[in-house]
């Protein structure tokens, strides 16, 4: 194999060879100076280290974009199938932690006739808000059960590589797992000290902000590359009060 490989390369390069001494003997018969032609020659040759920069970075820079590419690809499937197994619920119960969730649910409601503004609209409206979480009124112990069962699977998600270019993402895991781990280090939510109310306030509105953010980067993504997969997401949006995947 390496052998053949070797015999190829040869070849190429001999024809190659070939054709450059055939264009340079036309150039000679048409010209007819030596001199005129060891000139064109020599420009040629002085110019060709820069030929070789600009073809390396151009092929550089395309070979990095197209890796990029393929991680980004496989990096959203990650990201799928974790909204399928516990981003969409884990949205849709953290919900209803927050202080006037209704304002905030209406800046995500999202419906096949959202474009490019429409979602940077949301973006931007989940970055400037100050998400207000109040938990002492909510039942933890559902949410706590909930989690500790989906640890295994997202321990797998951190064993993916690819999830070092998404560092987003990353840090939503970790949120999570600090979540999980501060309600699981709780025996009962009862008679919590107000300290320790706003403590889990805290970890929660992390893990919200960074779910939240996702989600939509994550629904963005399906309407550009994945329509058929996007008109499901948006029939079980968690922010819809009583999504229903029948198509009406």
């Amino acid at each position: 194999m390496l052998r053949k490989l070797i015999l190829n390369k040869m070849l190429m390069v001999s024809v190659l060879f070939l054709i450059s001494l055939v264009l340079y003997g036309m150039d000679y018969a048409l010209l007819g100076s030596v001199k005129e032609l060891s000139v064109w020659f020599l420009g040629n040759l002085a110019f060709l280290p820069i030929y070789v920069i600009i073809v390396t970075l151009m092929i550089e820079r395309v070979v990095k974009e197209r890796d990029r590419q393929t991680v980004m690809r496989k990096l959203n499937m990650v990201i799928g199938v974790f909204f399928s197994e516990v981003g969409n619920r884990l949205l849709r119960e953290l919900s209803a932690y927050v202080v006037s969730c209704d304002d905030l649910k209406s800046h995500l409601l999202i419906d096949g006739t959202w474009k490019e503004q429409e979602f940077s609209l949301a973006l931007e409206y989940l970055r400037k808000s100050d998400t207000k979480i109040e938990s002492s009124r909510c039942e933890k112990l559902g949410l706590k059960k909930f989690l500790v069962e989906k640890r295994s699977f997202l321990v797998s998600l951190l064993e993916n590589q690819n999830l070092l270019e998404h560092e987003e993402f990353t840090d939503l895991l970790w949120s999570v797992f600090h979540l999980v781990e501060e309600l699981e280090a709780r025996d009962t939510f009862d008679n919590m000290p107000q300290s320790d109310i706003d403590h889990i306030n805290g970890d929660i509105k992390r893990v919200y902000g960074y779910l939240s953010r996702e989600w939509v980067m994550y629904m963005q993504h399906l309407k550009h590359d994945y329509p058929y997969l996007f008109s499901l997401a948006v029939r079980l949006n968690p922010m819809i009060d009583s999504p229903n995947a029948a198509v009406y």
